[in-house]
């Protein structure tokens, strides 16, 4: 995870560190998208000023309105038997968010050491010199641009995305890092907040922070009309959850 000290507009945190995925994980295709909030949980909890629509990504929630959502789902789909009951819908952590966006590389991004906004959805100047494409200015419906080489559309742009982990100054190493209940150790806000990461940069942002390693953090209460979620399924067992 991390990128290496010669890449364009690194930041700090994103000193590079070795991580060993030891179990499988399916990821969304797409960001969730308003209808299937529709679907299981109704109501959106906050104002759609960036793009309406079914197949646009559902934003304006919180951290633990994202973590309903994936409780209901893996509700649903146990009582269903879509599901078995060993497994679970849940946010991503860093390591696995990261991970799937790079799908195999070692670039910038999952497209190269270069992004256009014709392949995602953000405002402004592109990454590194790339091709400047549209500016659309609102989010985007999931699947407008191209997937990475794991089929995994807009994991750079449109939206950010929630991840489980408290945020820390330097990036989990080891083997299936899991910082969801590690709030000892994270890093403290300038107010005395602790914040949960998000990822993969918006159509709010320029280029540069769409980037596979670029991370940043949000205190869990907020929401925002540039932050939605992913979600992946896992085996209860993954990090002792």
């Amino acid at each position: 995870m991390g990128s290496p000290p010669s890449e364009p507009e690194r930041r700090p945190g994103e000193d590079q560190v070795e991580v060993t995925l030891t179990r499988g994980f399916w990821m969304g295709k797409y960001e969730v998208t308003q209808g299937q909030w529709k679907r299981v949980i109704g109501a959106f909890p906050g104002e759609l000023s960036a793009g309406e629509g079914d197949n646009f990504p559902i934003y304006n929630v919180n951290f633990a309105e994202a973590e309903e959502f994936c409780r209901k789902l893996t509700e649903n789909a146990h009582r269903s038997g879509e599901l078995p009951n060993d497994w679970e819908f849940r946010l991503p952590t860093e390591a696995q968010w990261e991970y799937a966006c790079r799908a195999g590389t070692t670039t910038a991004t999952s497209f190269g050491d270069k992004l256009s906004s014709k392949q995602a959805n953000f405002e402004g100047e592109p990454y590194n010199g790339a091709e400047e494409g549209p500016s659309l200015k609102r989010a985007a419906p999931v699947g407008s641009y191209p997937p990475n080489a794991w089929g995994l559309h807009d994991m750079h742009g449109n939206v950010f995305e929630w991840c489980r982990d408290w945020y820390h100054a330097k990036l989990p190493g080891g083997v299936d890092p899991d910082l969801y209940s590690a709030n000892k150790s994270a890093q403290h806000n300038r107010t005395g907040s602790l914040s949960r990461v998000r990822r993969g940069g918006c159509w709010a942002d320029k280029g540069w922070p769409c980037r596979s390693a670029f991370r940043l953090r949000f205190e869990p209460e907020r929401r925002a009309d540039h932050i939605g979620f992913r979600i992946v399924v896992v085996h209860r067992t993954i990090g002792g959850q």
